[in-house]
């Protein structure tokens, strides 16, 4: 029997769930580097270590759910669960460049935002881990990711409005910049949670 037919009589079943925690545990790593980093405690490079072994990550689950017969959630909510932790990596890894393009060194308001971003993401792992097994505790982790975000807006907004008053218009324009880069990680994560509940409400 050929390999192609050993494969149509014997679907594959590859641990997507798995895959997928793999990816967020990576982006956790990354994330938690990135939130360093914003503190001035780890070197940029770490992030974007992190970044590449996320997308290695998502690659690998990509194609495992191609190839998966059956999945326990819906392979589009996989996918997007995937894309959009891939979204957040990318963010932080794009921040980081974009500071050090503009020579700007995180200041007190970026360290807060990306506190609240590792905090969402950290309720996003908890919610995937919760996934196929206990739906209330992953919709509940979601939903507190969320509420990390909202924190996130407030300081936006301080922020923002405080580096109005910055007689450096390079400064303002660098600063206003690199909080919309944080404001646009958190954007991201608000669409995995809603994701995870969205997954949810579709195997109910």
């Amino acid at each position: 029997m050929s390999p192609t037919t050993r494969r149509w009589f014997l679907p594959q079943s590859p641990d997507v769930l798995g895959m997928l925690r793999a990816q967020i545990e990576v982006t956790v790593r990354g994330i938690e580097a990135f939130e360093s980093w914003a503190r001035g405690e780890t070197d940029a490079g770490v992030v974007r270590d992190a970044e590449h072994e996320a997308d290695a990550e998502k690659r690998q689950l990509l194609l495992a759910i191609r190839e998966a017969f059956t999945t326990p959630l819906d392979p589009e909510d996989l996918f997007e669960l995937s894309r959009g932790l891939d979204e957040v990596m990318n963010g932080a890894k794009n921040t980081v460049r974009e500071a050090e393009a503009m020579t700007l060194t995180p200041d007190k308001a970026m360290v807060h935002m990306a506190a609240a971003i590792g905090e969402g993401v950290r309720h996003l792992q908890a919610a995937f881990d919760a996934l196929g097994g206990d739906e209330t505790a992953a919709t509940t982790a979601a939903e507190a990711a969320v509420k990390t975000q909202r924190r996130l807006e407030r300081i936006y907004r301080v922020a923002m409005s405080e580096r109005v008053a910055d007689e450096d218009l390079r400064t303002v324009i660098g600063y206003q910049e690199l909080y919309r880069r944080l404001m646009a990680i958190s954007e991201a994560l608000l669409l995995v949670a809603d994701r995870v509940q969205y997954a949810i409400v579709k195997e109910a």
